[in-house]
């Protein structure tokens, strides 16, 4: 069966989440796309959207609608090419409407697994659980045909795991895209040892026709992404538990965070990315991960005593980030997580958050904030410059920086001494695509 057969009849499980929602529209679009080519003229496309409730269907249809416009009125110069043969089509409020039209016309949605019982393709972006990933994939397997494609879009668990415990027969594969997946760029791909041939090469395909870099990670728990964000978070935390006792644990977390966004040149400081992607659900993986890889420990108590705590992070309906180890107004961290009193300090440049940064001292010359790197020509140069400045400056802020500069340098080679991945460029494009950074993790800056 070809490429375009497979996509004829496609499900997403899990379609209504943060994760299957961006999935959802990419895949739609596509299909949208297909349809409308010349030798697939005639041929009907399905995509069944399917997760547990109604009303969260609902509101999946609206992000739909708003999204695919949104996608047309940036996509204008392909759709006219698409359309030419098209007379009824000639301006962009025509053209546009009709792409939307077309990419919502394939989508059926609801609630019931059995609408996926003719799909040929089916996506998985349930909760990170393997019981629960298994269960499912075993139902869906008991209602599909034999030779049904199934992409998993887990972060941590591994593929052989679900392959063998679903007995899929090698008709699984890690399709792991990064939140959110209809901007990031990155698409992890992890085949377990029986991954047949005709599933990595309709995967690799699907990740070209939706424009992702691939990226390869061999089937150890976590994969490279998590594997390096897992543990850059974990060194974090215990960096943060290190300077209590100068700066109190919120302090510490303050510092830690700081230092990860602006000396190290981010886009978030590693708490607000633990943040952005859920306390509850770093946790989940730190837990996964840990179960799977022997001689590290991969758990941090305080991760449970957060969760515990119901404090956890992660974004609104609206996409506005919720408050977790950071408190955040207007999108910006404005205050950090108390345990002990179970509220939050807020930043106070006047009183002790000002007090803190005086401590960490003045950055070095040559610093950039990430923002205003991201898009200069000369930001290598400009990066190197700051890096070998910041090697001599004596000050509290650079020692760590330098610290935590070193510490992910190890966390990238060990990823690859371990066949996590194939080689440094490798974790570097994980870092850079998935993650945005501006630099891999393995530089020759330290």
């Amino acid at each position: 069966m070809d490429f375009d057969q497979r996509l004829h009849n496609v499900t997403i499980i899990g379609a209504a989440g943060k994760m299957g929602s961006g999935i959802s529209l990419l895949l739609a679009a596509e299909m949208a796309k297909a349809k409308n080519r010349p030798e697939n003229k005639g041929s009907s496309y399905r995509l069944n959207l399917i997760d547990i409730k109604d009303e969260a269907m609902d509101g999946l249809w609206n992000y739909m609608q708003a999204q695919l416009t949104k996608i047309g009125e940036k996509s204008t110069v392909f759709l006219r090419d698409m359309y030419k043969n098209r007379e009824n089509l000639v301006e962009n409020f025509d053209i546009i409407p009709q792409f939307v039209s077309d990419a919502l016309s394939v989508i059926r949605m609801g609630t019931d697994l059995n609408m996926a019982k003719n799909s040929k393709v089916i996506f998985e972006a349930v909760l990170e659980n393997k019981d629960l990933k298994v269960d499912l994939l075993k139902k869906l397997d008991s209602l599909c045909p034999d030779d049904t494609l199934y992409l998993t879009n887990t972060s941590s668990i591994p593929i052989n795991v679900l392959n063998d415990e679903a007995n899929l027969g090698g008709r699984i594969i890690g399709f792991h895209f990064y939140n959110p997946p209809v901007v990031q760029r990155l698409a992890e791909l992890i085949s377990c040892d029986k991954t047949t041939s005709e599933l990595k090469e309709f995967s690799n395909e699907l990740a070209k026709r939706l424009r992702k870099v691939i990226v390869p990670a061999n089937d150890i728990a976590g994969f490279i992404g998590n594997g390096h964000f897992l543990r850059d978070g974990l060194y974090a935390i215990s960096e943060a538990k290190r300077l209590a006792g100068d700066f109190t644990l919120a302090g510490g977390i303050y510092v830690m965070d700081k230092v990860s966004r602006d000396l190290l040149v981010r886009p978030m400081g590693i708490f607000q990315l633990i943040d952005y992607v859920g306390v509850d659900v770093y946790q989940c993986i730190s837990e996964t991960v840990d179960s799977y890889i022997e001689g590290e420990d991969l758990k941090d108590d305080l991760l449970q005593k957060m969760v515990d705590k119901k404090v956890l992070g992660g974004q609104m309906a609206d996409g506005s980030q919720k408050d977790g180890f950071l408190k955040y107004e207007k999108g910006r961290p404005a205050g950090v997580y108390d345990l002990d009193k179970s509220e939050y300090k807020m930043f106070d440049p006047d009183g002790w958050s000002g007090e803190v940064d005086r401590k960490l001292g003045e950055y070095p010359d040559g610093f950039y904030p990430w923002r205003k790197l991201l898009i200069d020509l000369k930001k290598n140069d400009k990066l190197s410059g700051f890096f070998n400045n910041l090697k001599s400056t004596d000050t509290l802020g650079a020692k760590l920086a330098l610290a935590y500069l070193k510490n992910s340098k190890e966390i990238g080679q060990k990823l690859v001494d371990s066949k996590v991945a194939n080689s440094a460029e490798d974790v570097n494009a994980v870092l850079l695509n998935g993650f945005y950074h501006l630099y891999g993790p393995i530089n020759n800056y330290i």
